[in-house]
Order: C-alpha cells, then structure tokens, then sequence
C-alpha cells in the first residue's frame, strides 16, 4: 500500500483553541501526523511517497468558490490588520442573518465560513489545508490507476468541512475532494465511508442531495457529542439524494459489540449500492483512552475494523482524521492498515 505524505503539514500548528469555554492548547497538532508517519514507516506498509500538485479547480468541485478564495487570502487579510497570532472566529450568522452577502469586515467574512471557535487559522493553514488536499488526490489517482488501496496520511484533517465553511479542526473536505475525482474520472458510484468518532457533518453537507456518493458515518451522538447539529439518523438525503445518506448515532461509552453491528450494518448498505470505488475517513478517535471522546476500540478491534473495509473488495483510500491520543495515534492506524493488508 503506498502512503502518500508531506511534512508540509507542520505549517499549520495552532497555539490555542476554545474548549468548554477556556483557551486550551490544540489538540489537532502536528504530532499527530508525525506519530502516524513513524508508524506506517516502520511497518513497511510500501513507498512512501510525495503528493503531485493538482489545481485548486479540483477542490472547488465540492467546495464553493469564494470560500476558497477566503482561504486562500484569509492570513493575508488577517495579518494586514496588524495581528500575528493565530485568529479565531467569535461571530456567526445564525438562523435569520443572511449569507448570501459577504462582509467586508474580516470577522464578519470569518464568521460567514466557519462554525466553531475551536479552530484556529494561523499563517500556514492554507498551504497545509491546500497540501492535504493534494495527498487525497494523489492517493485517488492512484487507485484509480490500477492500486487496491492507498493511504493518504494528511493533516489538518477534512470531514467537519462543508461545501462552504471549515470547523472541527478541518477547512477542505479531503474525503470529498478524493470521492469526487473517483466521480470525475468514471467511477459511477463512490461511498465515503466515515468511522472518526464525531460525525463528518461537512461531508454529509456536500454529498446530501446526490445519489452518486453515498455517505455512511457510525458516530457518537449528535446530542451529546460535537458537532451536535447534525448526525442524527433521520437524516438520509434529500431530492435525489433521499436514501444514500445514514448515520449511525451511537450512544457515548458504547460497546465495540455495538459500534460493530453499526458496521455490519453500513457493510450491507454498501455492498447494495454496488460502488466502484471506497473512499474511508479514517479516524481513530474512536479509541478508548482518546482524550475527546467516549468509544472503547482497541487494537483487535482496529485490526477486524481494516480486515472487513478489505472484505468489501473495492478500491480504497484511506484518509486520515481525528484522532487525539497522540503517543498511540499511529499504533491505531497501522492496525488498521496491518488489518486490510492482511485480508486482501
């Protein structure tokens, strides 16, 4: 399996974000990369390689342009004003404002496209946003050139990202960006598969009304669990879209018996659908001593997890999310790996 890497990750490193109502140093950090890169890297999964550069067009096919236009320009605009620490967003639009007219104020164009203040924006954040984006469409372009699986092992991570707004330590959707180009290059059906512990809303949002890409999130609860506001399992699509989106809340402390009859469940969903391609948000916060969240997936449980993604026989791209156990982030993936690798 090749494993696609830049350590131009590292240009974003956020100093703090809010938690619970107090400034917290980050817990999406560039450990959690470098942990995950020693791992695979010791296990000779295969070559690990540098991303290709692709055009930002490919991004704005599932994200909205002048979003990406922020991004790209939002240090700029940030630092012009005289700041050079890291910004947050502390305003919103929410029900009844308009987001159709873009403020001329940076923190109202802040606020427009983001949707927490746990996620800061620092000088690096567009290359290394841009960087991860390039990782998921070298690994798709891999696979779709003849590869079983690829692992795109980038950071910040993709799935809380919507169409147009970033949260959740994440500002382009990888995940989609990856499944599009399946899409773009003939791949009739794509599924994203999504196990990270807290729901890909930002996903959900950009595929909700296709019946192209089916989405499947197994989750903690959206009433208990960030990001709240979506996740629940009345949501399955819209217009044409209506039936290729399920989630699967499961409640916080939920047993591995559980989060894997989830699975079985998603497993026959997916073989239904008759996909040509898979595409994995791979978080593996989902394990136990994770600081932020509240499953009980273990190394056997990481290993089974990898041994039935392979059992679907699809071609696959792993792409990596949350996970905030940092000293045992890379054991977590490469099991996963190490389980698909074996099965196949």
């Amino acid at each position: 399996m090749k494993i696609i890497y830049s350590d131009r990750h590292r240009l974003h490193a956020g100093d703090k974000e809010m938690y619970r109502g107090q400034l917290v140093p980050c817990f999406e950090k560039p450990e959690r990369a470098d942990f995950v890169y020693d791992a695979v890297k010791a296990r000779n999964f295969g070559a690990i390689l540098e991303p290709k550069e692709f055009p930002v067009s490919l991004i704005e096919r599932v994200h909205a342009s002048r979003y990406i236009r922020f991004l790209e320009k939002a240090w700029d605009l940030w630092s012009a004003q005289g700041y050079t620490n890291d910004a947050l967003p502390a305003v919103w639009p929410v029900r009844g404002h308009r987001t159709d007219i873009e403020p001329d104020h940076f923190a109202g164009k802040f606020g427009l496209y983001s949707y927490d203040s746990g996620t800061p924006l620092t000088a690096g954040t567009w290359a290394a946003a841009k960087t991860g984006a390039d990782i998921a469409l070298t690994a798709q372009q891999i696979v779709a050139g003849g590869e079983r699986a690829a692992f795109a092992l980038s950071r910040p991570p993709g799935h809380h990202a919507g169409a147009d707004f970033f949260g959740g330590y994440c500002f382009i959707n990888n995940a989609a960006v990856a499944a599009q180009a399946f899409r773009d290059n003939g791949a009739k059906r794509v599924v994203v598969l999504d196990v990270d512990y807290h729901h890909g809303n930002g996903t959900q949002n950009i595929f909700y009304d296709r019946s192209d890409v089916m989405f499947l999130s197994i989750h903690g609860d959206p009433r208990t669990e960030y990001p709240f506001f979506l996740g629940h399992a009345d949501e399955t699509g819209s217009g044409e879209g209506v039936g290729y989106n399920k989630n699967y809340p499961l409640p916080a402390g939920s047993s591995n018996a559980l989060w894997f009859d989830a699975l079985g469940d998603a497993v026959r969903r997916i073989n239904e659908f008759k996909p040509d391609a898979l595409v994995i948000s791979l978080g593996v916060d989902t394990f136990a001593d994770d600081p932020i969240s509240k499953f009980q997936l273990r190394e056997p449980e990481y290993l089974k997890l990898g041994a039935q993604i392979a059992a679907l026989g699809l071609p696959t791209v792993f792409i990596l999310e949350g996970g905030y156990a940092v000293a045992e982030i890379g054991h977590n993936v490469a099991h996963v790996l190490r389980g698909f690798e074996d099965a196949v």
